[in-house]
């Protein structure tokens, strides 16, 4: 059995702040959280932004 895997509590991940969608990120994570598909768009902002 693995020791790892018993006592541990499940992740509870924070919502995008611009489409409410869950993120990969725990609710932990201090700052702006976003789902992959805005943090793909928000790079594609910031890169184009000349």
């Amino acid at each position: 059995m693995d020791d790892d895997a018993r006592g541990t509590e499940p992740v509870e991940y924070a919502d995008c702040v611009h489409c409410g969608e869950p993120t990969e990120h725990p609710e932990s994570t201090k700052g702006t959280t976003l789902c992959p598909v805005c943090e793909w768009h928000e790079a594609q902002r910031t890169a184009c932004s000349g």
